[in-house]
């Protein structure tokens, strides 16, 4: 899978593509010289799944700031794609949302401006780390996604709390797959996907990249504890699952399908996949991925998306205004009514904690164990050198050192080659 669509399915990147994009277009106190004719416009442009929610919290700040906001529907990767040469034409909006790992890349090439948290106290370290690259910040933080674990209710009374308790489940004959003898539904999950399987690879002591992510010198994906997850995914490719779920691109389509027809109990799978789930009526759960045969917890990549200002623009005294603005706790909670994505402020997530909602409490739970994805260039290069980290185990092609050992072989390559002065 390459990096522009791993974004669009995981990164918020959510099956309802869901996503803000603003753009100001001047303040008051700009200059005529300086300014245009519209400096009075603030543009906020975005997606269909939030033009309520801006018309919504739009008010007051015009009230406060003395200027008109003019709301523009624009999908987040096509702006964020675009930014290079709408920003030098002038086309592009002073404003916009960012997947947390395009936040450090475009603040690293010039194209987003540094900014301040205007909310500070309300971020914890984690989401600090999302915004952040080289000690400069470059976005606020909106929302927050990690993966999740999905389970029938109907089928099963509660979620497993370990995978010792997954195991025995895969062991339920109501689960054993008519096509295969001897293979097993009741839990899958898209290790063949970087993504899914680097939770479990980081809670047996893997890593991308060292000294936080930041260090591309140091890749952890085939360290002792790299390996041990890898040989535990094996085990149930081999042992447990049917030959499809080692297919990277019809993996996604037989897991749902599993799930939604009721022949799988539990599944891994991010918060965007639940309006699916719902629309297919499966009376499900949300919880937090269970503990680890070794006792560690799963270590998910901790993802979603922040407010970033274009460095093009002219007005971006105003546009830290806005940032400041929709990411305080009313208008985090507001986003969180209208939308159901979590809020990254603190404040707002605690109040989003309180409406009980399965969902989001996963959510909230499982990302206080997640990592920050790296948001370093070089992180382009993971996606596609760790596409066959789990699969040529999984196949039985190569033993999962050799597996581990080739794909970290070609990702410090293409680093080498791209990176290196």
């Amino acid at each position: 899978m390459n990096k522009k669509s791993f974004k669009k399915m995981a990164l918020g990147l959510l099956s309802a593509s869901v996503i803000l994009t603003l753009a100001a277009c001047g303040n008051g106190s700009s200059s005529k010289k300086d300014a245009p004719a519209d400096d009075k416009t603030l543009t906020v442009s975005v997606a269909k799944g939030y033009v309520d929610y801006v018309k919504d919290i739009k008010g007051d700040f015009e009230k406060e700031n003395d200027i008109k906001i003019k709301v523009v529907e624009k999908d987040m990767f096509d702006q964020l794609e675009a930014l290079s040469l709408d920003g030098p034409a002038g086309k592009a909006p002073d404003v916009m949302m960012s997947a947390y790992d395009r936040i450090g890349p475009l603040g690293q090439q010039g194209h987003i401006a540094e900014v301040k948290l205007g909310n500070e106290e309300q971020y914890d370290k984690t989401d600090k780390a999302q915004v952040t690259v080289d000690g400069k910040i470059f976005g606020e933080p909106a929302v927050i996604e990690t993966l999740v674990f999905y389970y029938n209710k109907d089928l099963i009374t509660e979620a497993p709390k370990t995978f010792k308790d997954v195991e025995e489940l895969a062991k339920d004959p109501r689960f054993d797959f008519k096509g295969e003898a001897g293979k097993n539904t009741a839990f899958l999950a898209k290790w063949t996907d970087f993504y899914f399987s680097y939770g479990l690879l980081a809670g047996y002591g893997g890593y991308v990249f060292g000294d936080e992510g930041t260090n591309p010198k140091d890749i952890g994906l085939n360290n002792k504890g790299a390996v041990e997850g890898i040989t535990y995914a094996t085990k149930w490719f081999k042992d447990v699952w049917p030959k499809g779920m080692q297919d990277v691109k019809s993996a996604d389509n037989f897991i749902a399908e599993q799930f939604t027809t009721g022949k799988t109990a539990a599944i891994l799978g991010g918060p965007w996949a639940a309006q699916s789930y719902k629309e297919a009526k499966i009376n499900y759960g949300v919880a937090t991925i269970p503990t680890l045969d070794n006792g560690k917890n799963y270590k998910p990549f901790a993802g979603g998306k922040g407010w970033v200002i274009s460095n093009y623009s002219k007005h971006k005294e105003v546009s830290q205004k806005w940032l400041d603005y929709v990411t305080n706790k009313d208008n985090q909670t507001k986003f969180y009514d209208a939308t159901n994505e979590v809020p990254a402020n603190q404040a707002a997530r605690e109040v989003a904690k309180g409406k009980n909602d399965e969902l989001t409490n996963a959510v909230i739970a499982q990302y206080a164990n997640a990592e920050p994805m790296p948001n370093i260039p070089e992180m382009g290069e993971i996606w596609t050198g760790a596409e066959n980290l789990m699969f040529e185990a999984a196949a039985g092609n190569k033993t999962p050192q050799e597996s581990a050992d080739a794909s970290v072989k070609i990702i410090k390559e293409a680093i080498d080659q791209k990176y290196t002065k």
